[in-house]
């Protein structure tokens, strides 16, 4: 005799009934956390649970990154993904690469730009160019991100599309660029490089100047600030992305529910507001789209690092 209800099915809780981290592997304070935070808000919104930011620093990104994909499957562990997922397996930091993820879409891309300290004596990016090339090796210093990362490259593009040795500057590691800046306004660096809505507050407060956006065109919260092919003729553009992303094999319920809550977010007005007033730009693709985008981006930075010499 069987016993009633013995043979009903476990009863499973419905995704997500706890609370979810979202890994950001750069620093408090810079753009990937900013766009980790508002995310974060968002999510909680359309998910009904909390979504609680950590900072996951060291090892040039690395550690952030490999914290990620590291995670459970589960959807209770998700990340900000940064261009520098495509970089760092070509210096042999790690073997991770953005097939490693499952990619729940693209949200944003800013270019990179050239900032100095507001009392350098550098009134232009000519300035500043002329400087490098006649001072020896190494006297002026540059930062924003670890070792290779995507401001490194950017400052390695631009030197060499001036024919400049990339290594006639220095790059002092950061763990972003908001440390990086910091560290420009105490003296302890010359430049850096990074995308300017990172540098805002500092550039309001009249502590740093900019000198040129790596974008093909300016950017609209900053009008003043010419493009590198403005101020000197260099064809170089860089920009860094940002993607939502989980660890690899996230069951499909979950990756569909996940997938539509990140488009409802980005969709809303809370998130395009707050995207426009800080100058960062808007940038979406699904996560097809967006597995395709990293493939080529990956791609093309691995030639602009082995020209570089930054190829382990």
């Amino acid at each position: 005799m069987m016993l009633a209800g013995a043979a009903s099915a476990p009863a499973y809780a419905e995704y997500p009934d706890r609370p979810i981290q979202l890994v950001v592997p750069w620093g408090a304070g810079g753009g990937t956390d900013a766009v980790g935070r508002i995310f974060a808000t968002l999510l909680e919104k359309e998910l009904g649970q909390p979504v609680n930011v950590v900072n996951r620093t060291g090892g040039s990104g690395v550690v952030g990154h490999t914290a990620i994909s590291s995670a459970r499957p589960d959807g209770y562990t998700l990340g900000v993904m940064t261009v520098e997922i495509t970089m760092m397996h070509h210096q042999g930091l790690t073997p991770l690469t953005y097939k490693d993820y499952d990619v729940l879409a693209l949200v944003n891309a800013d270019p990179g730009g050239v900032m100095v300290a507001a009392d350098s004596g550098y009134g232009s990016l000519e300035d500043l160019l002329t400087a490098i090339k006649n001072e020896p090796a190494g006297t002026l210093k540059a930062s924003g991100t670890g070792q290779g990362g995507i401001w490194h490259v950017g400052l390695a593009g631009w030197l060499m599309s001036e024919g400049v040795d990339p290594n006639k500057v220095t790059w002092v590691p950061s763990q972003g660029a908001a440390p990086g800046l910091t560290d420009m306004v105490a003296g302890g660096v010359d430049i850096v490089t990074a995308s300017l809505p990172e540098g805002r507050a500092l550039i309001e407060a009249g502590k740093v100047k900019p000198l040129a956006t790596m974008g093909a065109e300016r950017q609209p919260i900053f009008p003043d600030t010419p493009t590198l092919a403005e101020a000197d003729g260099s064809d170089w553009t860089v920009a860094a992305w940002r993607a939502l992303v989980a660890p690899k094999g996230l069951p499909e319920d979950v990756a569909a529910k996940l997938e539509s809550a990140i488009e409802t977010a980005y969709k809303s007005d809370e998130f395009q507001s707050f995207m426009k007033d800080r100058g960062f730009g808007l940038m979406w693709l699904s996560g097809d789209e967006a597995t395709d985008f990293m493939g080529k981006s990956d791609e093309d930075f691995g030639k602009v690092m082995k020209e570089a010499g930054l190829v382990q």
